[in-house]
């Protein structure tokens, strides 16, 4: 199973530049395969890496085999062609250790600072996704309407054929039903919880046509990770979770005009979003979710998205890669 990492995003990002690349450094020396980072252009609040390609050039410049993805990158905010010379150089400097991750965005205030209009980025986003994958894979592509532009090949020519590993972000009908449709594996999303996300995607192979079990066997899951050296440990890390935990859902749903916020149901939370316990139970846990889902990809995230401090997720992390990654490499 593929272990990556995931959930530097806001907080987690925040201190001496430093110290937040030494966290990827020791990532790659532990033996994680990857890494994962997220685009917020224009925020309104504090975000000192708004472009995550520019932060994945200085993290594959420190390290030796770790890859870096993106997720994801909102493609509506990017002119296609652009964005993959920007990849394919990436890719060619790293010796092929790039992945890419693309969605349609949700941030209103990052489309209207750009003057980009929101009714337009179902177009922008799937038209995108079609130009940059041929693009990046040697075709000569060209585009009338959304981006007027006559045939073009890319000089920069990435590493990885047929190009970089393309995953598709979303949780929508439509944004699935375009991944099956167009055979791009996905980043399925630890909030909302996947299984709204498969039974979509179900649907949607039902209607279209398509294998939805072969594509999910190339996606990639995400779950948070509590790991202890005994129960007592992992309990004492839930406890200071929760009420955390249930404050950032309130917040975020207050901004999308949502007031009432279900109390948090502990056990169901732990049963569909975590991976948690000493080190046995990860690995059965791990196991088990492989079995179940055919999934051989798994974004982990010990920081609880920045609520859990970096000193906490390194020392889970460290756990795990000396007493989880063995049991699970071949």
């Amino acid at each position: 199973m593929r272990i990556d990492i995931a959930g530097w995003t806001r907080e987690a990002m925040s201190g001496d530049p430093r110290e937040f690349a030494a966290i990827f450094e020791r990532a790659d020396r532990w033996g994680f395969d990857g890494v994962w980072f997220s685009e917020f252009r224009v925020p309104q609040s504090d975000w000192q890496y708004p472009s995550p390609l520019l932060l994945a050039a200085s993290v594959l410049a420190r390290t030796e085999r770790l890859r870096v993805g993106t997720a994801v990158l909102v493609l509506p905010l990017h002119h296609p062609l652009m964005l993959a010379e920007e990849i394919a150089q990436l890719d060619f400097q790293s010796g092929g250790r790039i992945d890419v991750g693309i969605g349609r965005g949700t941030e209103p205030a990052s489309l209207e600072c750009l003057e980009i209009d929101p009714a337009s980025t179902r177009e922008r986003f799937e038209q995108g996704a079609r130009l940059l994958r041929d693009a990046l894979r040697g075709d000569s592509v060209a585009s009338s309407g959304l981006w007027n532009f006559a045939p073009r090949r890319l000089m920069a020519r990435p590493v990885q054929r047929p190009h970089p590993p393309i995953y598709i972000a979303g949780s929508t009908p439509e944004t699935l039903a375009f991944a099956l449709a167009e055979d791009l594996p996905l980043l399925l999303s630890l909030e909302p919880p996947e299984a709204t996300q498969l039974e979509r995607l179900a649907h949607a192979a039902a209607q279209q046509g398509g294998d939805a079990q072969a594509l999910l066997a190339r996606s990639s899951l995400a779950r948070y990770v509590c790991i202890g050296a005994d129960a007592a440990d992992v309990q004492r890390q839930l406890d200071g979770l929760w009420e955390k935990l249930l404050a950032r859902r309130v917040y975020y749903a207050a901004r999308r005009g949502v007031v009432a916020v279900a109390p948090i149901d502990r056990e169901k939370v732990l049963r569909e979003q975590f991976i948690h316990g000493t080190p046995e139970q990860c690995q059965a846990q791990l196991r088990a979710l492989q079995a179940a889902t055919g999934i051989a990809s798994l974004r982990c995230v010990f920081n609880a998205n920045g609520l859990w401090s970096n000193e906490a997720a390194l020392a889970g992390m460290a756990l795990f890669a000396q007493e989880v990654l063995p049991a699970l490499r071949p």
